[in-house]
C-alpha cells in the first residue's frame, strides 16, 4: 500500500463530530515528518467526501488548504453541520480531535 492510499484509509477513519490534523494523520501512516504530503494527498483527494478531507485540520486546529467548493468557507460549513464548533477559523482540539 502506498503512502497516499494509507493516508485516505485513515482519513476515511475520522468521525463525523471529530477532526485530525495533518501531522496526526502522517504519523498513524508510518511518516510522521509527512504532513506537508499529507496535505497535497488531501488536496488532490479523488473521492471527496467519502474521504472526508475537511475533518483534516492543522496542528493548532487552524483549518487550511481546502480546495472544494468555496475553499475554507465550504469547510467550516461542513465542520459546522457535523457540530464541529469553529472559532475564528479554529477548531478547540482538545474537545474535537481524533482518538485513535
Amino acid at each position: 500500500m502506498t503512502f497516499r492510499e494509507r493516508v485516505y484509509q485513515i482519513a476515511k477513519k475520522i468521525p463525523k463530530g471529530k477532526v485530525a490534523t495533518y501531522g496526526q494523520i502522517a504519523n498513524l501512516a508510518g511518516n510522521p515528518k509527512a504532513a506537508r504530503a499529507v496535505g497535497m494527498c488531501m488536496k488532490t483527494n479523488p473521492s471527496a467526501p467519502f474521504i472526508p478531507c475537511h475533518r483534516v485540520v492543522g496542528a493548532t486546529g487552524k483549518l487550511m488548504g481546502y480546495t472544494g467548493g468555496k475553499g475554507i468557507p465550504t469547510k467550516r460549513a461542513m465542520l459546522a453541520s457535523e457540530d464541529v464548533l469553529v472559532e475564528n477559523d479554529k477548531v478547540d482540539l482538545s474537545k474535537y480531535r481524533w482518538r485513535k
